[in-house]
Order: C-alpha cells, then sequence, then structure tokens
C-alpha cells in the first residue's frame, strides 16, 4: 500500500479565487455570505447566499469554450489549473486520472434552457446543452486539458460528493492503479431553480448561518469548487514536490435509515472507520472540520456522534460552512482547505456564534482563528440519503 500525499490545491469559491486567499479570509473569518443577485431573484423568499465575487470568465476562458463551459466546470477547471501549478505539472502524468463530486453538475445551464422551452416557448436548444449540463462534464474537461488518461468519473452523493470523490481518489493512489490524481468537487446551484428546490425543504435560513449556536434558524447555499492534487510519495519524492499534508485514511457508509434525517450511529462508524484506516488513534486528532450546516438536525447529531468516537472532551471543531455557505458538492473539497490550514497551525473558526446550545457543546472555535500546532485532522461529510463521507490527514 502507498503513501499518498497532497501536492497541489486550487479553488474558486465565495472567500478568493485561489488557495492563498481563501487562507487570508479564514483566518481573517470573513464573512462570504451576502445578498443574492442573479434572475428573479426576488421571487424568492430566501435571498442570501455565497455567490463567488466578480468571477469573470473571458479572463480564463475563450469564447468557444465558454460554450461548453456551464459555470460549475468553469469553477472546477480553474480550480484545477492551480492546483496543477502548485504541484509543479504543466501536463499531467499519461496514467493519472479526475474524480469529482457534483451534485447539482450544469445546473445553471438546466435551469436557462427550461426558461427558453416552457417560458419563452422555444421549440429548439443549443447543441451543446447536453455536454454542458452532464455531472461529468468537468472532470473530463480537466482531463482534456492536461492530457490525463487514467481513471476519470464523477460522483453525484450530495452534500458528501467531494469528499467521496477525494476518497476514491486515495484508495486509487494507495492501492497503485494511478501514481497521479486529481480530486475534489464543485457545484454552481445559485440560480432561481436552484434556490427554489431547495427552498422548499424549509432547511435554508434568511439570516446567516450559525453553525452549534443557540437560536440559529438553518443552512446557507454557497457555490465554487476545490481541486486537489493526490499523489504517490515516491513518486512525488522522486521529482521533488513538496507535499502538503498526507491523506491517510477514508471511511464511508450508509444509514440505510432516512432520506433527510441523519443518524449519529452512521456519522460515528463513518468517523471511527477513517480513523482505523488511517491508523490514527482518536487522541491523535487535533482538529475536526465538521460538516456542520448550521440545521438543528444536522448540528445536534454530528455533536453526539463526535463525542461518541472522541469522548467528553474532544478536540477542536468548526463549521467553516458559517463563511463560505454550503457548497453543496463542492462543500468537502473547499472545507479539505480548512484542514491543510489547520495542520498549517491556523484552526479556522466558527463565525456567527452568539450562545451555546447546551446539545452542542464543543469547543467550536468561536468567532474568531486560533494558533495550534496540529498532527492529524478529520473532515466530515454527511449527506441527504444517510451517506457519510469521513477523510483523516496527517501533517507531513
Amino acid at each position: 500500500m502507498r503513501r499518498v500525499v497532497i501536492t497541489g490545491a486550487g479553488t474558486v469559491n465565495p472567500l478568493a479565487q485561489d488557495v492563498a486567499g481563501t487562507y487570508a479570509a479564514l483566518a481573517a473569518g470573513r464573512v462570504a455570505i451576502g445578498p443574492l443577485a442573479f434572475r428573479d431573484v426576488e421571487r424568492l423568499t430566501v435571498r442570501i447566499g455565497a455567490q463567488v465575487q466578480g468571477w469573470q470568465p473571458a479572463a480564463h476562458f475563450t469564447p468557444a469554450e465558454l460554450g461548453l463551459l456551464d459555470p460549475f466546470a468553469q469553477f472546477a477547471l480553474v480550480a484545477a489549473r492551480q492546483a496543477m501549478a502548485l504541484a509543479g505539472f504543466t501536463q499531467g502524468p499519461e496514467a493519472a486520472g479526475v474524480i469529482l463530486g457534483s451534485a447539482g453538475g450544469g445546473l445553471q445551464t438546466s435551469d436557462d434552457n427550461y426558461r427558453q422551452v416552457y417560458q419563452a416557448g422555444r421549440n429548439r436548444v443549443h447543441p451543446l446543452v447536453v455536454p454542458r449540463l452532464m455531472h461529468n462534464a468537468a472532470s473530463a474537461h480537466i482531463a482534456m486539458a492536461f492530457g490525463l488518461r487514467g481513471p476519470n468519473y464523477t460522483v453525484a452523493s450530495a452534500c458528501a460528493s467531494a469528499n467521496h470523490a477525494i476518497g476514491q481518489a486515495f484508495h486509487l493512489v494507495r492501492s497503485g492503479a494511478a501514481p497521479v490524481m486529481l480530486a475534489g468537487g464543485s457545484d454552481a446551484m445559485l440560480c432561481f431553480g436552484g434556490v427554489k428546490a431547495w427552498e422548499g425543504l424549509r432547511v435554508l435560513s434568511t439570516t446567516g448561518c450559525r453553525p452549534f449556536s443557540k437560536g440559529r434558524d438553518g443552512m446557507v447555499m454557497g457555490e465554487g469548487a476545490a481541486v486537489f492534487v493526490l499523489e504517490d510519495w515516491t513518486h512525488a519524492q522522486a521529482r521533488g514536490a513538496v507535499a502538503l499534508a498526507e491523506v491517510v485514511g477514508f471511511a464511508m457508509n450508509s444509514d440505510a435509515q432516512d432520506i433527510v434525517v441523519p443518524s449519529v450511529q452512521g456519522a460515528a462508524r463513518a468517523m471511527a472507520a477513517a480513523l482505523r484506516d488511517g491508523g490514527l488513534a482518536a487522541a491523535e486528532v487535533g482538529y475536526i472540520n465538521a460538516h456542520g450546516t448550521g440545521t438543528t438536525a444536522n448540528d445536534r447529531s454530528e455533536v453526539a456522534a463526535i463525542v461518541q468516537v472522541f469522548g467528553a472532551m474532544p478536540p477542536p471543531v468548526s463549521a467553516t460552512k458559517s463563511m463560505h455557505g454550503h457548497l453543496i458538492g463542492g462543500a468537502g473539497a473547499v472545507e479539505l482547505l480548512a484542514c491543510l490550514m489547520a495542520l498549517d497551525g491556523v484552526l479556522p473558526p466558527t463565525m456567527g456564534f452568539t450562545e451555546p446550545d447546551p446539545e452542542c457543546a464543543l469547543d467550536v472555535v468561536p468567532n474568531v482563528a486560533r494558533q495550534a500546532r496540529v498532527g492529524a485532522v478529520i473532515s466530515n461529510a454527511f449527506a441527504f440519503g444517510g451517506l457519510n463521507a469521513v477523510l483523516a490527514l496527517r501533517r507531513v
């Protein structure tokens, strides 16, 4: 079994359009949640979210390229370019592959074309609609951009999509099936149809995301992507690459219980299994990036699961969705950046925290980032459908 390290990272998210800017925003506790701006937003009940501000597609792609790229693919491609550059690749090894997570795929393309057909009454759509909206569009474009002819697919498992994708890429590199894999997640659901659908679930906040805080009123949607280069450590050393962290464990399971209500036991089993897979004792973990959506059901069940695995005094836990919103299929990828930052010595805060919920009695790093020496971290993702995916990382 090979050791697997992260040698590259890239991102486009509501906090920043690169990794350095994202770290700075996380360390400063900057909240990127604000009023939404897109067509028909006035028809929504919930009008706040975490949008990627100042996005200029033409600065990154030619007009011909943009004809094929929904925003979710644009975000993923730019993040992949950054990750490959940081890893020191111009073109990837031919046997390298790509696994991305996306819950919605080209949802903005779908939304636009439904308008044309049903609202405007048009009988034709653009011939490239399907290649734009398909979930695997982003992973396919990344492979073409860098000549990656290894495994390539996309995972759609709601809010666990990115963690599933990164975990599957980890397995491929660890097993020797591929020397290098690009992995992460991307979603761009902030359009009228995307938010309207989530409104129906009655889980969205109209005031902001305040995980674990008494009086919280739900989650806030975001958009964006993060992509990582996972590499066989021997391969990385041979070419002089710098390892940002080592991925040591991954676990995934299913609650098999309810389509929307989370299970304490399922989450606990996933965390415990990730620790076993990584050869980590609970006491070695110095930080947990929580799924931390800000809903009552998620926060309380996740806290109960953490206590079950780590005991009455678990390590610091923070929910960075309080800053960048819930990126759905891209959430776990951007949150992995927070884990890398923690391994570098800065624990990102849980913003918007006002008063403790007695049923969420943890050290949630409230409102201010904290310096700490951390040797290992875990990142949680718990999705609708009862799908749990947990990553474990160690400082190199």
